[in-house]
């Protein structure tokens, strides 16, 4: 796979010239003949390099407001042409088309109009027709053709340029090939979902430019972020981050979002294993500290408010893998940067999918965002009693903190801090006895606690744990069957226990 080519007509058309003037003229230093449209033309004639105009290469003008310029037989009869073909060798000097060895060609922007607000027939207007058809043609054609179909190949074609002069192997043709194919099904994935709107008709997904992980869930795995990563953080600090990482961010910024007081939560392999709510950051780092400090170590630290010097300080006595908050005072990072490896990010403002993907089997599952949120309104009292106010804030409060751990999940909240929680347990009972050996081990007295589970009981068997631990109020979906057996235990016993008809599943 090394057979060579030589360059000797190049057709250049591009909505992006940073960095096209050094191609254009090493392409004129290696005699190839540049054919160009519009802007591009007069940008080329502008460095005081000869190039003749796709209109008299065709005998037409671009017409249908620039909608048509380059869709002709003589363009893509140059660009199709297989030249070892004696057929078409022989159409080609029939119909007087003249070889384009070289296609250079970007896409307008559909995505950045879309993301700018752009009515829709500005949008529909950046659905770029001729210069797809031109990628398209010459990436099929890549045994003759090479194609650049976005500035991000620029260097790469400069490189073979310097080196090889205007001569390109089949193996370049090819990778060119395949890069413009990513270009293009990647734009027509964008609009496709401009289109489809959020019926998710049918599964497409694009993105470019994988962000290289350390490893994968074990260091044996290899591993790659298909995302925009930096648009979500800044990483101001640290090392590398890893699959691991990652799956721990995105389980923590979940958590947090659900919080409108201010927060801090700790969290290990995407459960929180400490976290509180409180008047100022030092407060609620040091109970949500105290929820599970074993525990805690190696964890991720999320907060949303600024971190200052008081707060690093004390934070800065635990070893941990990462953490994240809206903003860091200047004498804080002095503190949390003393470790080289701890990831620091700031979290930016940035619009996440609303849907969940997992791949499995030998398909891809999607589904919609758990995006349910039980307020006082939605407690329906099942028992003869009513929680009180602060009943009613620790309840929402556990039920948040439900929704974002493991099934099988229990979680036991006192005065907005979580005292121990029982997560990712094949038995609601063995999750309840988990997390009230937990609380014991940390010394957490359960009198006047609540509890909340992610799913419906049963059996009255956790109500009856829970009511000897000293739990008063209980949260939970309700839909059993049993739910009479549970709810005669509460009133018997004095437990206040209210539904919500939301199941909080996560596997």
């Amino acid at each position: 796979m090394t057979a060579s080519k030589r360059v000797r007509r190049a057709l250049v058309s591009v909505y992006h010239k940073e960095g096209l003037d050094e191609i254009v003229k090493k392409l004129h230093e290696e005699g190839v003949r540049l054919v160009s449209t519009g802007g591009t033309q007069v940008f080329i004639e502008s460095l005081g390099l000869p190039c003749e105009s796709v209109e008299s290469l065709t005998g037409y003008p671009a017409i249908l407001g620039g909608r048509v310029k380059t869709l002709h037989p003589k363009v893509f009869g140059g660009i199709l042409a297989r030249r070892e073909n004696e057929t078409d060798r022989e159409q080609l000097s029939e119909y007087h088309i003249s070889e384009i060895d070289l296609v250079i060609v970007d896409l307008y922007p559909f995505e950045e109009t879309l993301a700018s607000g752009a009515g829709e027939q500005a949008v529909i207007e950046k659905i770029d027709i001729g210069g797809i058809s031109l990628i398209r043609a010459a990436a099929k054609n890549y045994k003759d053709v090479v194609i650049v179909a976005s500035k991000a190949q620029y260097t790469p074609l400069l490189h073979i340029l310097e080196e090889k002069g205007a001569e390109t192997s089949l193996e370049d043709r090819r990778w060119f090939a395949k890069e413009a194919f990513a270009v293009s099904s990647g734009y027509d994935t964008a609009i496709f979902n401009y289109f489809d709107g959020q019926e998710a008709s049918v599964f497409r997904v694009a993105a470019d430019e994988p962000m290289l992980l350390r490893y994968g869930e074990n260091p044996h795995q290899n591993a790659r972020f298909f995302g925009a990563f930096e648009k979500a953080f800044d990483q101001i600090h640290g090392k590398e981050i890893s699959y691991n990482n990652l799956l721990d961010i995105d389980a923590a910024v979940s958590l947090i979002d659900e919080f409108d007081e201010l927060t801090f939560a700790i969290l290990k392999h995407n459960n929180a294993c400490g976290i509180a709510s409180r008047p100022t950051v030092t407060e609620a780092w040091k109970d949500a500290l105290a929820g599970d400090p074993v525990s805690a170590f190696g964890g991720i630290l999320i907060t949303n408010a600024n971190i200052n010097r008081e707060v690093a300080e004390e934070i800065n006595k635990l070893f941990f893998e990462v953490i994240i908050a809206p903003d860091y005072d200047t004498d804080a990072l002095e503190v949390l940067m003393q470790k080289k490896n701890r990831i620091i990010l700031i979290r930016k403002e940035v619009e996440t999918p609303p849907v969940h993907y997992r791949s499995l089997l030998n398909g891809v599952l999607m589904q919609d965002k758990d995006r349910s949120v039980q307020t006082a309104d939605d407690l329906e009292a099942m028992t003869d009693t009513y929680p009180t106010p602060q009943e009613t804030a620790d309840l929402l409060f556990a039920n948040k903190l439900v929704k974002h751990s493991k099934s099988n999940a229990i979680t036991l909240v006192k005065n907005k801090q979580l005292f121990a929680s029982g997560v990712g347990q094949t038995s609601r009972v063995d999750a309840l006895k988990q997390a009230i050996e937990k609380a014991q081990t940390f010394h957490f007295d359960l009198s006047g606690a609540v509890m909340a589970s992610d799913a419906f009981f049963p059996f009255p068997d956790c109500v009856e744990m829970a009511g000897k631990a000293g739990i008063r109020a209980i949260v939970q979906p309700g839909g059993s069957i049993n739910d009479n057996l549970s709810v005669d235990y509460c009133n018997k016993h004095g437990i206040t226990m209210v539904k919500t008809g939301i199941r909080h599943f996560k596997h």
